[in-house]
């Protein structure tokens, strides 16, 4: 792999995976339009790296968020005097607990994983789901928020939401869009939305990265790549903070109605391509 290859991938991982575009979706078309190096030939190790990435780009943004998590947990623990806090509440803990509920039913789709990564090659499906992403974001922004928040919402929320999250596996059906307008549907407020929703894909993107250095080790790796791979993963980790940034800002003024003319314009696209080429 390039350097250029391992940058273009890094960039669309770091735009597409946070903005509600479908990150997965996007470097399927690109690979299958362009040729270039897929993440499944031998680039497990890379694959890997992209997930890492994302982790961190969410810890660096939401680290008040994670960091109040820790020490609440500590506190609740009956270790306060060594997380140097203590309160009467523990909405943080709460949100780590509704956090693990929510990604519970992704264990329903690790089975159909296998099958689910064949399906990167059928830019029609893609191209499909990329046409739904965008009504759901036309949608969300017509709905009316709610008030609930951590210290709120309910264990059938977080379900939900993580059941829409399961459902997000598929190719060009974005993670972020789909818990963002099912965290809007169940009342939370638009901004909790958002943070939920971005505090949801840690342990998901966790246990993706898992699988792919287990995969990487399997097949081996291709030392050569590496430095490739390090600048693509640079380029994804500070692509994602600023995105992240970006739909945080987005979402407060209720505009994501120009993420839904993206994705069906570029959904259309990719349905045409391919009937093309």
């Amino acid at each position: 792999m390039t350097v250029w290859n391992a940058v273009l991938l890094g960039l669309v991982q770091g735009i597409a995976e946070f903005l509600p575009i479908s990150g997965s979706g996007h470097l399927a078309i690109v690979n299958n339009l362009f040729k270039l190096s897929s993440l499944s030939d031998g680039h497990a190790l890379f694959q890997a790296l992209l997930h890492v990435a994302a982790i961190v780009s969410v810890c660096i943004v939401y680290w008040p968020e994670i960091s109040a998590m820790v020490r609440e947990i500590l506190s609740f623990a009956n270790l306060g005097p060594l997380a140097g806090y203590e309160q009467a509440h523990y909405p943080a803990a709460r949100c780590f607990c509704m956090i693990l509920l929510g990604t519970l039913p992704l264990f329903l789709a690790l089975p159909l994983n296998a099958r689910i990564e064949t399906l990167n090659d059928r830019n029609i499906l893609i191209g499909v789901m990329l046409i739904l992403t965008g009504c759901l974001l036309y949608v969300s922004d017509r709905m009316l928020p709610g008030n609930k928040n951590n210290k709120s919402m309910t264990v059938f929320d977080a379900l939900i939401i993580g059941l829409c999250q399961s459902v997000a596996t598929i190719p060009g059906l974005s993670r972020s869009a789909v818990t963002i307008t099912a965290g809007i549907a169940t009342g939370l407020r638009r901004d909790f939305a958002v943070t939920f929703s971005f505090l949801l894909s840690v342990p998901a993107v966790f246990g993706a990265a898992i699988l792919s250095f287990a995969d990487a080790f399997r097949e081996g790796i291709d030392w050569q790549s590496v430095p490739a791979y390090l600048v693509g993963t640079a380029a994804a980790m500070l692509s994602g903070v600023i995105c992240i940034h970006l739909l945080r800002y987005i979402s407060k003024k209720r505009k994501f109605g120009g993420f839904s003319y993206y994705c069906w314009v570029v959904g259309v696209l990719s349905i045409i391509l391919h009937l093309i080429f």
